[in-house]
This record gives structure tokens, C-alpha cells and sequence, in this order.
């Protein structure tokens, strides 16, 4: 069985033509991107790196690793938002990218130990077993390489921000985006990593001002949030 939701692929590849209008739905991945790109290029140098983004959509993340000097393979399960991620590449002239239509657990059989860097963002909350995932980036990664997922938050206070607040209020993401049930505590997600073989290292909470309309990273956990961590040599 993959571990996918054929609603969620279903929900991210009717959306996947809007994929890199920065004025779409998908605004506020635009906007983190920079603040997740420094963030990641700080503590894991992406610059002659083999990185792999797991879930990578259309590419956002991954294209702009690649822009950083990284060779980027991106893999995802949302057929149509691959093909704009490739296409997007091709007619920007991105340098050092690949995307691939696999399950992680598959790429995990097929290249262990094979990357410096395995990035995992706004994707555990969206899958079955969230776990299943953490297992697989351990297992891509080399020793000494380096880890990065960021989710959301379960707590009333996510509930409210993220769902009520971003989806409803400020409609800053479509209606049905996240289902608060699937939301990770940084607990959990913490034993996860242990339990797949890796070190926790730095854990940033990712905040947004509705007044300035900016994001910002902080200490503040409580909503969305990001865990950098390394495999043990």
C-alpha cells in the first residue's frame, strides 16, 4: 500500500496549473519559501550538496535549493503538480533538478544513504502514516547528513490560527487545506525522529502578522514549526 491519501493528491493536483502564480492559492508557500530556504542553507550549506525534497509539489522549495547550487531530486505523488515542477524547471533554466514520481519508502529502498540533505515540508500532516515518512528521509540520508521537516502544531491554539484563521477568515489557503486531526505535536514528531535513528537538533516555530502580512521565524512553536536534524556519523 502507499502511503498517500488519494483525496489529498486529488486536492493538490486540481490546484497544481496555480502552482507558481505567487498571487494564488498558494501564496504563503512563496512567502516561507525565503525564510525555510535561509533557514535550511544556514544550518546544512546547500552549495555542491545532493538533497532530495520529499513531497516536493510544484517544486518551490526545490527549485530554489537547486538556484542555491544543490542537485535536487524532487518526488511527489501528485501527478499533475510534477509535471509543473518540470515544467516550470525547463522554462526557467533551473540547473541540477530532477523530479520523480515515487513513494519515499520506495526512493528509501532504491538509494539509501545516498543524500547529504533530505528536506520534508508542510507534508507529514497530509499523509496516513506520518511516521512511515520520518523512517524513510532517516534512511535516504547519509551519516552525518541533515534532516528538515516542518508541520503543524495540534493544540487549540493551531486549530484556531490555522484552520479557522487561514482558511476561513483571512482565506490565506482554500477551504479544506488541513484536517486538524492529522496535525503532529512537536512531541511526537521528536520520538519519530528518535525512533527512525536521528538527532534532533534545532527546532524554529514559523509565525504569521496579519497586519504587516509577514512571516517571520521565532521560538514559538505553538502553530507551525520546523525540526532540523542530523543522522549520527
Amino acid at each position: 500500500m502507499i502511503n498517500a491519501d488519494p483525496q489529498e493528491l486529488s486536492k493538490f493536483s486540481e490546484l497544481a496549473h496555480r502552482w507558481w502564480d505567487p498571487e494564488s492559492e498558494f501564496r504563503p508557500l512563496h512567502e516561507i519559501n525565503p525564510l525555510r530556504l535561509d533557514w535550511i542553507n544556514g544550518i546544512a550549506p546547500l552549495s555542491g550538496r545532493r538533497v532530495v525534497d520529499v513531497g516536493c509539489g510544484g517544486g518551490i522549495l526545490a527549485d530554489s535549493m537547486a538556484r542555491k547550487g544543490a542537485q535536487v531530486l524532487g518526488i511527489d505523488l501528485a501527478t499533475k503538480a510534477l509535471r509543473v515542477a518540470q515544467l516550470h524547471a525547463a522554462e526557467a533554466g533551473t540547473p541540477s533538478i530532477e523530479y520523480r514520481e515515487v513513494a519515499v519508502e520506495a526512493l528509501a529502498d532504491e538509494m539509501p544513504g545516498q543524500f547529504d540533505t533530505v528536506t520534508c515540508m508542510e507534508m507529514l500532516e497530509h499523509v496516513p502514516d506520518p511516521f512511515s515518512v520520518v523512517r524513510a528521509c532517516a534512511t535516504l540520508v547519509k551519516p552525518g547528513g541533515s534532516v528538515f521537516f516542518s508541520t503543524l502544531n495540534r493544540n487549540p491554539k493551531s486549530f484556531l490560527f490555522a484552520i479557522v484563521g487561514a482558511e476561513y477568515m483571512l482565506k490565506l489557503l482554500p477551504r479544506g487545506t488541513h484536517e486538524y486531526a492529522r496535525f503532529i505535536r512537536p512531541s511526537e514528531l521528536a520520538q519519530w525522529c528518535r525512533d527512525a535513528g536521528l538527532n534532533l537538533g534545532q527546532t524554529r516555530g514559523m509565525e504569521y502578522n496579519p497586519l504587516t502580512r509577514r512571516y517571520s521565524l521565532s521560538a514559538d512553536v505553538s502553530v507551525n514549526y520546523l525540526f532540523a536534524c542530523t543522522k549520527p556519523a
